[in-house]
């Protein structure tokens, strides 16, 4: 009976393990975000120099960190952090009973990223072809950027407060990542690359060229936030929560991929 019991429970581990292997519980795994061997980076060769958009990574001063202690939301939101460390409350020690409330606005307070892909052609950019029809010998052809070509990136709907939330999601992004993003990149007319594609005789080549883009989306919070004051105690409090979903399309910045076709 034993025997019969153990082997039982063996089959059915192993029909669930078929049935649902581990890998598919995860949404995203690291190799998502691998850069494949048709996708390369013209950081150098780009003769259009892209500025870095660095995310200025503000830090809670202790008199922030006093007024969110405590506090169940989490505040992500760069831009209010800077305006909490800028704000002076001191409360009158003496001011026994007093107590107010301080209303700073209606934020978003973080982003909660759900899913980040990967479109490696979100845009074309360039297409350099080869006629070799008529030809007896191979012939030979390079990437060059035939004219300068811009890229931007967007929010997919509109929401309140759109800079500090492209401000959020790029950081997310960036962070889950670990690519150069930017939500404006732009690829030099005269852009070379030493990558070569053999065009045989009598064939037609096309080499289409594309700038990737991360698909970012998940759910902002929004919160009306108040400096409480009770006599020398001061917090934050946050009234009237929703939550709302964002995506966001955010380019590559030097990358370029490529798609080779003879015909």
């Amino acid at each position: 009976m034993k025997k019969r019991n153990v082997g039982f429970l063996l089959i059915t581990v192993l029909v669930f393990t078929f049935l649902f292997p581990v890998s598919s519980f995860s949404k995203e795994k690291k190799d998502d975000f691998e850069i494949p061997s048709h996708v390369l980076t013209i950081s150098k060769e780009n003769t259009f120099p892209n500025a870095t958009e660095d995310q200025e990574v503000i830090e809670p001063s202790d008199l922030t960190k006093e007024l969110m202690d405590g506090l169940k939301m989490k505040i992500e939101n760069p831009d209010l952090i800077k305006l909490l460390n800028e704000s002076n409350i001191k409360p009158s020690p003496i001011a026994l009973g007093y107590r107010g409330m301080v209303f700073i606005g209606r934020w978003p307070l973080n982003y909660e990223s759900l899913e980040t892909t990967i479109n490696w052609e979100y845009q074309p950019i360039n297409k350099n072809e080869i006629n070799n029809l008529g030809g007896e010998t191979a012939q030979e052809m390079n990437y060059v950027q035939q004219e300068q070509r811009e890229v931007k990136g967007a929010l997919t709907n509109k929401i309140a407060n759109p800079d500090d939330i492209k401000k959020m999601m790029l950081i997310k992004s960036k962070e889950k990542t670990k690519l150069p993003l930017a939500y404006h990149t732009v690829i030099g007319e005269n852009t070379k690359k030493d990558n070569s594609y053999a065009v045989p005789a009598e064939k037609h080549a096309t080499l289409n060229s594309y700038a990737p883009a991360v698909n970012e989306k998940g759910q902002v919070t929004f919160g009306e936030v108040y400096i409480e004051l009770k006599g020398s105690k001061k917090s934050i409090v946050v009234k009237n929560v929703t939550k709302q979903g964002i995506g966001a399309w955010i380019p590559i910045q030097d990358h370029v991929s490529f798609s080779y076709n003879v015909k």
